[in-house]
Order: structure tokens, then sequence, then C-alpha cells
């Protein structure tokens, strides 16, 4: 659609897991180029949060290669996209948190005159963003139980924490204290918040710290091939604690070209963490050999001329 066409798109897809079957579809208008268009057995659907009630997915994509290098935001986007994956209301509560934050600085460039509304505003945010910084470190400790990786794994483990005003806070203090507080300091740095034009504290600051335990040097100054390892494990250990999630929706994983860049053992090591793990995961690439070390354990495709082909890798 970007090239040469039209605009428009749709992608459907029919998911059975063994007890009920669904109906899952998602695209875009050529009219509408910008409004995504979701729906759930035929029926329009709020949007894809929908899907979270009935299917969960993690991917790990060439794009995110960069996370260790880029700014914070990646990174807190990266950590809440797995959140989402484990507690579907987080996806709320960000767009509640977001919404207040804009409507709090249009308020302040308008004078602030309206103090009762400003207040309102400040006790949104305040509320939603202790409910977020809370919800990222539940996951952080999700993803310390669910380390997938050993002192003779492949994969070198990852020391993870949040840099952030809310979540240091909430190490030591309750939920509706931190909230408190929070609230108060917005409606203390409401001239500083003005004058700077956006808000300068909150969970839309905070960072993913990662460290390589082994070298004890921070993700983003060891070589590319190790945050790229470290990513991997990352993403293996949010797979891991979902897995451990049996009552909840089905998870399926993507991981876009990730045997490229990776060497044989670590390629074979990957193979089989995810065959142990025991849930569908859809792995893509250019070169057939690299996913030799799956055997018959996996089935190949060959995706060529808009056909999609069961193969075999001999």
């Amino acid at each position: 659609p970007r090239i040469g066409g039209t605009g428009g798109w749709a992608v459907s897809a029919r998911i059975d897991d063994g007890e009920d079957e669904r109906r899952f579809g998602v695209g875009v208008a050529a009219s509408k180029p910008v409004r995504r268009v979701c729906r759930l057995d035929d029926r329009d659907a709020s949007g894809p949060g929908a899907f979270a009630q009935h299917l969960r997915f993690l991917w790990l994509t060439p794009a995110q290669d960069r996370l260790f290098m880029e700014g914070a935001g990646e990174r807190r986007r990266f950590l809440d996209r797995m959140t989402l994956a484990h507690d579907p209301s987080h996806g709320r509560r960000s767009t509640a948190y977001e919404q207040a934050m804009r409507q709090r600085q249009r308020l302040l460039e308008e004078g602030g005159r309206d103090e009762e509304w400003l207040g309102a505003v400040e006790q949104q945010m305040a509320n939603a963003g202790a409910e977020i910084a809370d919800a990222r470190r539940a996951m952080t400790e999700r993803l310390k139980e669910a380390d997938v990786t050993t002192e003779a794994s492949v994969f070198p483990t990852a020391d993870i924490s949040l840099e952030g005003e809310l979540e240091g806070a909430l190490e030591n203090t309750a939920v509706v204290d931190v909230t408190a507080s929070f609230a108060e300091k917005l409606r203390a740095c409401r001239r500083r918040d003005m004058e700077a034009g956006r808000a300068l504290s909150g969970p839309h600051r905070s960072d993913l710290n990662v460290v390589h335990r082994a070298k004890g040097r921070a993700a983003r100054l060891c070589s590319t091939g190790e945050q790229k390892a470290l990513l991997i494990g990352l993403v293996l250990a949010n797979a891991r604690a979902l897995a451990r999630r049996e009552a909840e929706a089905p998870l399926i994983l993507l991981l876009d070209e990730i045997a490229a860049h990776l060497d044989p053992d670590r390629r074979a090591a990957l193979f089989t963490i995810l065959d142990e793990l025991g849930f569908q995961a859809f792995m893509t690439g250019t070169d057939k050999s690299l996913f030799d070390a799956w055997g018959d354990r996996a089935q190949h495709f060959d995706v060529q001329s808009g056909a999609v082909l069961e193969t075999t890798l001999t």
C-alpha cells in the first residue's frame, strides 16, 4: 500500500485454541489511511486492546536492535508493551495519563485560572502515573523471576532496574501515598512546568536500566552482539513469565530475522529454549540454513509470489 498502492490494507486470522474459535481483523481504509480499524468476530472492536482479552503477542524485530542506544522513550515503550501483555489495563492507564498531562499543560499555558479544574486534572495524572509506575515495577520483578539465562547459558544474564522518581518512591512507600505525593508535587511545580512547556516529573521520564551482569557493564556500552543477546534474553524471560500463567489468553511470539545475527551456538540454544517453553512462535528469515538446528521440531514455510507453501529444510 505504501509503494504504488492505494494505501488501504487488511489482515485477518482465525484463532483456534482447541476449545474456542475467534476471528481477528485489522486494516486501514484507503479513504482514511491514518485510522486503523480492528474487528473481533466480524464486529468492530475498540482497538488492539480488545484482542488482549483473547490473545497475547510478543515480538522482537530488527528495529529494536538499537534499544539500548536510543533514548529513554524507546525503552519505556518496550517495557510498557511487555507489561501490557500481562495487564491489558496498562494501556488504559497510559492513555489516561497522557491525556491528563496534555490537558494540564494546556491549562497552564492559558494561565491556570480554573484552580479546581487544574487540581482535578493533576489528580488524574497522579492516579494514573502511580499505577503505571507500580505496574512497571511488577513487570521488572517478573522478568527477574523468569530469567531463562544461567551461568552456562550462551545468553548473558541481565541485571535490570527502573530509573524514575515514582518507581523509586514505590520501593518503600504505598501506592496511595505515592499518588498523593505526586499530586502535591504537580501543584507545587506548575510555574516550572509552564515555563518548560512540559511536565518535568512523572513516569513519562522514567528509564529501564540494563546491565550485563558478568561484565558489570551497561548494555549501551556492550558490543552489538552482546546487546542483541541481552535483548533476546529479556524477551524470552517475559515469554516464560507469560507461559506460566496458563489460565490466561494464549501466547504467540514473533521473532523477525532473529537468527541472522546469532552464531550457531546461540541459534541452537535459542531454538531449544523456545521448544521447551512450548508456546506458538513464528520465526522469519531469508536464509533457510539459519534454521537447521530446529530439525524436525518445527514446521517450515516458504513465502514466494504472495503464496505461503509448507516445505522442509533439507
